[in-house]
This record gives structure tokens, C-alpha cells and sequence, in this order.
């Protein structure tokens, strides 16, 4: 039995590296969803106006890894207070996100939110959304484990996890 998650929090690559080296998971998939525009492509999405974030999509044994440990792991890789970037990366499609695939899992994601947002690790309200999650468009196959594939590199989510 197997489970799918979705978020997006900046960089995909940084994001889909640290999940895939998540025990529980596996496999993950860069690409884009929550936008209004069929098939994007990464041009088009980085030019804004599609309305899609950068995701990663997770397929996880939910008897190995939670929901919520995931979500654990979601806010620990990123800064949940920002709007629409993560560190030098500016723009809607690096916004923050859950993208929730049943009613459990958008019931989680709030609880989880709420606790991080009173947790007082953060100087300002966490910005992340929740909403259900919505078509999916895979990303073109250079994105796809792409650290794996060049040899590492540098991401806003790497900077964030030196702090």
C-alpha cells in the first residue's frame, strides 16, 4: 500500500533531493500544479502567469513514514514565511504549499500548520496554503533527480539547511 503528498517550498530540485533520502518514500517527482495553464512547460513557469508552483510529488509506504512526518520534514527544508520565494528565488511558482490529496491530509496539514505557526521558530506568520491538490504536469526529464544527475549544486534549500 502506498500514499502520494505533494509540496511545493521553493527550488524543486533542493526539495525532491531531501525527500528522496527520506526513509519510507519511494520515488518523487518534480513538476508543477497549482496553476491554471495545461501542459506548462519550465520556461513557461518561470516566466510566471501559468499560476503553477514548483512541486514534488511523493509516493510513500505510510506503514514506514507518516503523513506528518513528512510534513515535519516540509517545514524543517524551508522558510514557511515567505511569500511567493524561497531565499533568492522570486517569484509565485516558488511559493510555499501543501496540496492535499484526501480529506486526512488536508486535516493534518492544517493541525501541522497551526502547531508550527505557535511554535515560535518563525518572526513572522507562517504564509504556507493548503488546498487540495489539483492536475499534476510532470516536469521535463532534466528535472527530474536532478542532483542526482549533476552532481549536487546549490538551491535555496541547501543555504537554509548550513544555517
Amino acid at each position: 500500500m502506498t500514499d502520494i503528498a505533494t509540496f511545493a517550498a521553493g527550488c524543486f530540485w533542493g526539495v525532491e533531493q531531501a525527500f528522496r533520502e527520506t526513509g519510507g518514500v519511494i520515488a518523487t517527482e518534480v513538476g508543477y500544479t497549482g496553476g491554471h495553464k495545461s501542459e506548462p512547460t519550465y520556461e513557461e513557469v518561470c516566466r510566471k502567469g501559468t499560476g503553477h508552483a514548483e512541486a514534488v510529488r511523493i509516493t510513500f509506504d505510510p506503514t514506514v513514514v507518516s503523513y506528518e512526518t513528512l510534513l515535519e520534514k516540509f517545514w524543517a527544508i524551508h522558510d514557511p514565511t515567505q511569500v511567493n520565494r524561497q531565499g533568492p528565488d522570486v517569484g509565485d511558482q516558488y511559493r510555499t504549499g501543501i496540496f492535499t490529496h484526501s480529506d486526512e491530509q488536508a486535516a493534518a496539514a492544517k493541525a501541522s500548520k497551526a502547531a508550527e505557526d505557535a511554535s515560535g521558530r518563525h518572526g513572522r506568520p507562517v504564509a504556507t496554503v493548503i488546498e487540495p491538490a489539483g492536475e499534476w504536469w510532470k516536469a521535463e526529464d532534466y528535472h527530474q533527480q536532478y542532483f542526482e544527475k549533476n552532481g549536487g549544486g546549490i538551491c535555496a534549500i541547501d543555504a537554509r539547511q548550513e544555517h
